[in-house]
């Protein structure tokens, strides 16, 4: 389903430009605001994950909010929309040149193309599950998850494991992103699957640690439900 995807494009492209609108503040910000992160806090997220969700039922069908290789639950309340990466009947309101710009390098991360966005605002976090989808090809899901992290640039201490769920193998990856732009790290995970349709990547940022943690519930409802579509 398509319905408001064109939404998503502009929002990521606008996005993208307030954070450079940023830069300026941040570069008046006090060194010693940047946040933290400890071994306790990784304890943190770990109980955090544990905290019960409830489901608004799956996504990734045929008919649902967005088409997937993949099936999975969202949690009550978040609203996911399909990604619109310009390839359709060409409907969209029309964009300024840098804006598009933006927009396309935001739709593409490694190996992987933007596919689904799942907005946990109406739930009262802010952050999103982004799903994305890769061609048919040979990667296996750990090449596809590291490619894809080596391509968030900021991206460090990223820790991997292996999962299993639905009948699908595949890989997660924990690790830490510091934002040149705001000086700020914050923690935040995915994981990868491969399909016969080709791998899908699912990933959860988050504004900031704190917001990270309070929806990582709803990402590991995600992971327990996944399903070869």
């Amino acid at each position: 389903m398509q319905v408001g995807a064109g939404r998503v494009r502009r929002r990521l492209a606008q996005a993208a430009l307030l954070a450079g609108v940023l830069t300026g503040c941040a570069g008046a910000a006090d060194g010693d605001a940047k946040t933290s992160t400890s071994a306790s806090a990784s304890a943190d997220a770990e109980r955090a994950s544990d905290t019960a969700v409830r489901s608004a039922g799956s996504i990734g069908a045929a008919g649902s909010a967005c088409e997937l290789p993949v099936t999975f639950d969202i949690a009550e309340d978040w609203k996911a929309e399909a990604i619109d990466t310009g390839t359709g009947d060409g409907s969209a309101e029309p964009e300024s040149e840098l804006a598009q710009e933006v927009a396309d390098a935001l739709l593409h991360q490694g190996p992987v193309t933007a596919a689904c966005e799942v907005d946990a605002k109406p739930a009262g976090n802010i952050g999103f599950l982004r799903v994305w989808t890769g061609e048919e090809g040979g990667d296996d899901a750990r090449a596809v998850l590291e490619d894809f992290v080596a391509a968030e640039k900021g991206a460090s201490k990223a820790k991997y494991s292996a999962f299993a769920a639905g009948g699908l193998k595949g890989v997660e990856v924990k690790y830490l992103y510091t934002s040149k732009l705001l000086e700020e790290t914050k923690e935040e995970a995915a994981l990868a699957v491969a399909t016969k349709q080709g791998p899908v990547v699912i990933h959860l940022g988050g504004m900031d640690t704190d917001e990270h943690r309070a929806m990582l519930p709803a990402y590991e409802l995600a992971k327990r439900t996944l399903r070869a579509g």
